[in-house]
């Protein structure tokens, strides 16, 4: 059975950093797409990085060069290391995860999800 869990949501200031963990169970994140997206109040549920089965990593622009997705496989873990933080980051942050490749950077793509952690960024 996959289970996603997440956890390191908090509330920062602007300019600051959090790190994400999602710890994954049933299956072995180094065979799988992997995946965080992010909710934000009234809004649908937005791609923010993506690691292919292959390595290969990729990020929504609005994150690039700020937000760094990571795996530990010993851990069986997905991590996401967020800096610079803006209050246009708030959301609820979710893991996803899917057998692949290829790959997606819809949320369609994806069949298992975590409850999600609550990222909150005041300025």
């Amino acid at each position: 059975q996959v289970q996603l869990v997440e956890s390191g949501g908090d509330s920062v200031q602007s300019g600051g950093s959090l790190r994400l963990s999602c710890a994954a169970s049933g299956f072995r994140v180094f065979a799988y797409c992997m995946a965080w997206f992010r909710q934000a109040p009234e809004t649908g549920r937005e791609g923010v990085a993506f690691w292919q089965s292959d390595g290969v990593r990729s990020y929504a622009d609005s994150v690039k060069g700020r937000f760094t997705i990571s795996k530990d496989n010993a851990k069986n873990t997905l991590y996401l290391e967020m800096n610079k933080l803006k209050p246009e980051d708030t959301a609820v942050y979710y893991c996803a995860a899917e057998s692949g490749p290829p790959c997606g950077s819809w949320e369609a793509d994806y069949n298992y999800w975590g409850q999600g952690t609550q990222v909150t960024v005041s300025s």
